[in-house]
């Protein structure tokens, strides 16, 4: 079950779903818009011939970071990361990103597979984006690029995110040398 709009904005209020720089103006019905970062992430392809997941040939990443008023061109076929500016998170509820039809029709994809935030994750989203469209695409920093949707669980997990292990706090861990 889904949470309504004034049942997300209930729950921001007492604590229940973190959401930073909360803003009612961006609440839809079923959701809440959140805005891409200036932080990116693109495949360096002169340090990169070839990508081989079985073999453990990962991609070699260069980290781009846009002003404020700036822009980033994601051309044609070209698939990179982006972070959110929302930092967000729940120890009570499942959060699902979910990409806005507006920016789907244009051919942005906004994740590949991780849309699901587990109970006990707080973070600014990694975005797997793509441009699926013939000619390139402009991001801007604070752009509304995704939705976030609240799922209510049937009963609290026995262990959240944080108790996995799996939870870390820099979200280009293991991408770029630091």
């Amino acid at each position: 079950m889904y949470l309504p709009d004034h049942e997300i904005i209930a729950a921001v209020h007492s604590g229940d779903i973190t959401l930073s720089d909360f803003d009612e103006a961006r609440v839809q019905p079923t959701s809440y818009d959140i805005l891409l970062g200036n932080k990116f992430l693109s495949i360096d392809t002169h340090r990169t011939p070839v990508i081989d997941p079985v073999k453990k040939i990962l991609p070699e990443y260069r980290e781009i970071i846009i002003e404020p008023d700036g822009h980033f061109v994601l051309h044609p076929g070209v698939s990179i990361l982006g972070t959110s500016a929302d930092y967000f998170g729940s120890e009570k509820y499942l959060i699902h990103l979910s990409g806005k039809s507006s920016l789907a029709r244009l051919g942005l994809i906004v994740h590949n597979t991780a849309g699901v935030i587990n109970p006990g994750h707080f973070l600014n989203i990694t975005f797997e984006l793509a441009n699926l469209n013939s000619v390139p695409i402009i991001l801007r920093p604070g752009m509304a690029i995704a939705q976030l949707l609240f799922s209510q669980l049937s009963s609290p997990p026995k262990r959240n995110y944080t108790q996995t292990g799996r939870y870390h706090t820099d979200n280009w861990k293991g991408y770029v040398e630091k």
